[in-house]
């Protein structure tokens, strides 16, 4: 499979079909001027810096092919230069035949958590030694290649969480997440940006963000950030997703 660059897939060429869907609905949501709420990504689409890997089944060529691009994406992020103006985001998209049967917002999370559950058995760096185990504590992420990583699932069945529906397919956007500690730390500045993105989801979605939007630097919940809810409601459930043991 392997990453793809942006500019290869606006230009013309032989591709099936949903690629080209995907990045139509990309472009209309991203192509400026936007109002689309997160300035991180309008930056990444006007530069054309962001990577792309799409999973056409579930096959375990497919599957064992999306943990080698995720491979290739986290050696991508280990020589960043911390200039947000040359940060690649990864976004992981699904064919339609891939997430047959899910219609649910809660079945496409359900089927996120495996697709991160099965690369996670096939990650051959052992989890990272000061990162907890379990999804529910203060300082958790997922990680693969020794890296912790943010996972945006953006979803169809999206409707009041309009900035989290990305089109027809569904979409993992990845970030190393120490990448927003950069951007967006836990200083003056960062909480004015965190601020402004707020703002801007609450008019895009023309609804109020979600509060499960934390800060992982104040020890707040992650992977409910990774699926949010489409209500603004108190959550109680549990994460499905588990550390395996090491040998």
């Amino acid at each position: 499979m392997g990453l793809v660059d942006q500019a290869a897939m606006e230009r013309a060429g032989s591709r099936p079909e949903w690629h080209n869907v995907v990045m139509r609905a990309l472009s209309e949501r991203l192509s400026e001027p936007s109002e689309f709420p997160c300035l991180f990504s309008l930056k990444s689409y006007s530069r054309k810096l962001i990577k792309f890997a799409f999973v056409e089944d579930l096959s375990e060529a497919s599957l064992e092919a999306l943990a080698e691009a995720l491979r290739e994406f986290v050696a991508l992020s280990r020589v960043w230069d911390g200039n947000v103006s040359t940060a690649h985001p990864l976004v992981v998209a699904f064919s339609q035949k891939a997430t047959e049967g899910c219609a649910s917002l809660e079945a496409y999370h359900a089927f996120g958590w495996r697709l991160l559950q099965s690369l996670h058995d096939r990650d051959r760096s052992p989890w990272p030694a000061t990162i907890p185990h379990d999804p529910h504590n203060p300082y958790w992420s997922w990680c693969f290649g020794g890296m912790q990583l943010f996972v945006n699932m953006s979803a169809p069945a999206y409707k009041r969480r309009k900035s989290r529906n990305l089109g027809p397919n569904f979409l993992f956007v990845i970030n190393p997440r120490e990448r927003f500690d950069v951007v967006a730390g836990n200083d003056p500045v960062g909480h004015k940006l965190r601020d402004t993105v707020r703002s801007r989801i609450d008019a895009y979605d023309d609804y109020p963000y979600s509060h499960q939007l934390g800060h992982y630097q104040a020890g707040e919940i992650e992977w409910w950030q990774y699926c949010l809810s489409d209500e603004n409601e108190e959550r109680h459930d549990k994460c499905p997703f588990h550390v395996k043991q090491e040998a």
